[in-house]
């Protein structure tokens, strides 16, 4: 293992620690900031751990930092030489860098329960990870006794969100001058709303009123927080394998979205950075199938199958004043499947008669 891997992988493991500490201390003074920002960071290293053991990059030319979160994630997610982060997974490490943002640059109230899920969800998670890119387990690192432990453990979420909200109608009273208060329970759960769709924001001052105002005015927590509803807590295990997985619930779609696909009715997640998922251009994809078909007759197969009308497999960017066109991973992986079993010869001549027609 190369020697910044290894230092990425132990800081992240080491600040993953410090976060299990933190959730059991017996107080509560700047607990709940503590556990997410290590948690946080946590993650954030273990990524880049994971982006330099596969051969990715962790700098931007010319700059001298590394990347940020987010654009792990993305990475992580999207790109097919890299990838170790399913989309479910993905929507659970929005939620908490979210959830640390706010904790760490403003305010945030997140109940017990919800602190827990955050703590053993990142175990669970790391473990996921530690297992998937370099074949270890937390058990490799620490006592088989040591995992977040709560004198209030999960209950189903749809439960847990009911009870919250039934709290939040206590402070949203009338003649009730706890309306900050409010606001900062709704805010982690707003969080988590937005990640579920695939949106990576903390909500506004305005947006807050708007949501506390609904709920005055008997609308349901369900319908204004849709992408919340759709989630279910995932748990299986015992001691340190004891697991905690935030998923979807039966019969709601995991997709993956692009820019201005605001739709509620699946957990969604934005590719971070789009270069990263369509990371062929023309060249590259001809370079990798050039057993298969040559370039011109791929433009015609390409024509043929109809992949650049669809987002899967292609998009055009704009860069500068130039348009560049891009495939993906699974436009590689479409061909490669199809090229053996399609007429190439065919559908050359197909693409002749067009072009003379043209």
């Amino acid at each position: 293992m190369h020697r910044e891997v290894r230092l990425l992988r132990q800081k992240g493991i080491h600040s993953l620690i410090l976060a299990i500490e933190l959730f059991n201390r017996p107080r509560d003074e700047g607990r709940t900031e503590a556990v997410l920002i290590h948690a946080d960071h946590a993650f954030e290293m273990l990524l880049k751990a994971a982006i330099r053991h596969r051969g990715g990059r962790i700098r931007k030319p010319g700059e001298s930092g590394t990347i940020g979160f987010k654009e792990c994630v993305g990475k992580c997610l999207s790109d097919g030489t890299l990838k170790c982060l399913g989309e479910e997974q993905a929507v659970s490490l929005q939620v908490l860098n979210g959830w640390r943002d706010a904790a760490q640059h403003y305010l945030l109230d997140l109940p017990e329960n919800e602190l827990y899920i955050a703590a053993q969800a990142a175990v669970t998670l790391f473990d996921d990870l530690l297992s998937s890119v370099f074949g270890d387990h937390l058990r490799d690192f620490m006592p088989a006794r040591v995992l977040p432990v709560s004198t209030q453990p999960p209950r189903d979420l749809d439960v847990m969100l009911a009870d919250e909200f039934a709290f939040i109608d206590q402070l949203i009273a009338p003649g009730s001058r706890r309306l900050s208060e409010a606001k900062a329970r709704l805010r982690p759960i707003s969080i988590l709303d937005a990640a579920s769709r695939g949106e990576d924001r903390q909500p506004t001052e305005g947006e807050l009123r708007r949501r506390i105002q609904d709920l005055r005015n008997g609308a349901s927590w369900q319908s204004l927080f849709p992408g919340a509803a759709a989630l279910r807590l995932d748990t299986e295990g015992s001691g340190l394998s004891f697991s905690l997985r935030l998923v979807k619930k039966e019969g709601v779609p995991v997709r993956l979205v692009g820019e201005g696909d605001g739709s509620a009715a699946a957990i969604a997640v934005r590719r971070v950075n789009e270069l990263d998922f369509y990371q062929f251009g023309f060249a590259d994809l001809a370079d990798r199938l050039a057993g298969l078909v040559t370039r011109n007759k791929l433009v015609a197969v390409i024509r043929h199958l109809g992949l650049a009308n669809s987002s899967e497999y292609f998009k055009e960017f704009q860069i500068g004043k130039m348009p560049v066109r891009r495939y993906s991973q699974e436009a590689l992986k479409r061909l490669q499947a199809e090229l053996p079993k399609l007429d190439i010869e065919a559908i050359w001549h197909q693409e002749l008669e067009r072009r003379r027609g043209a």
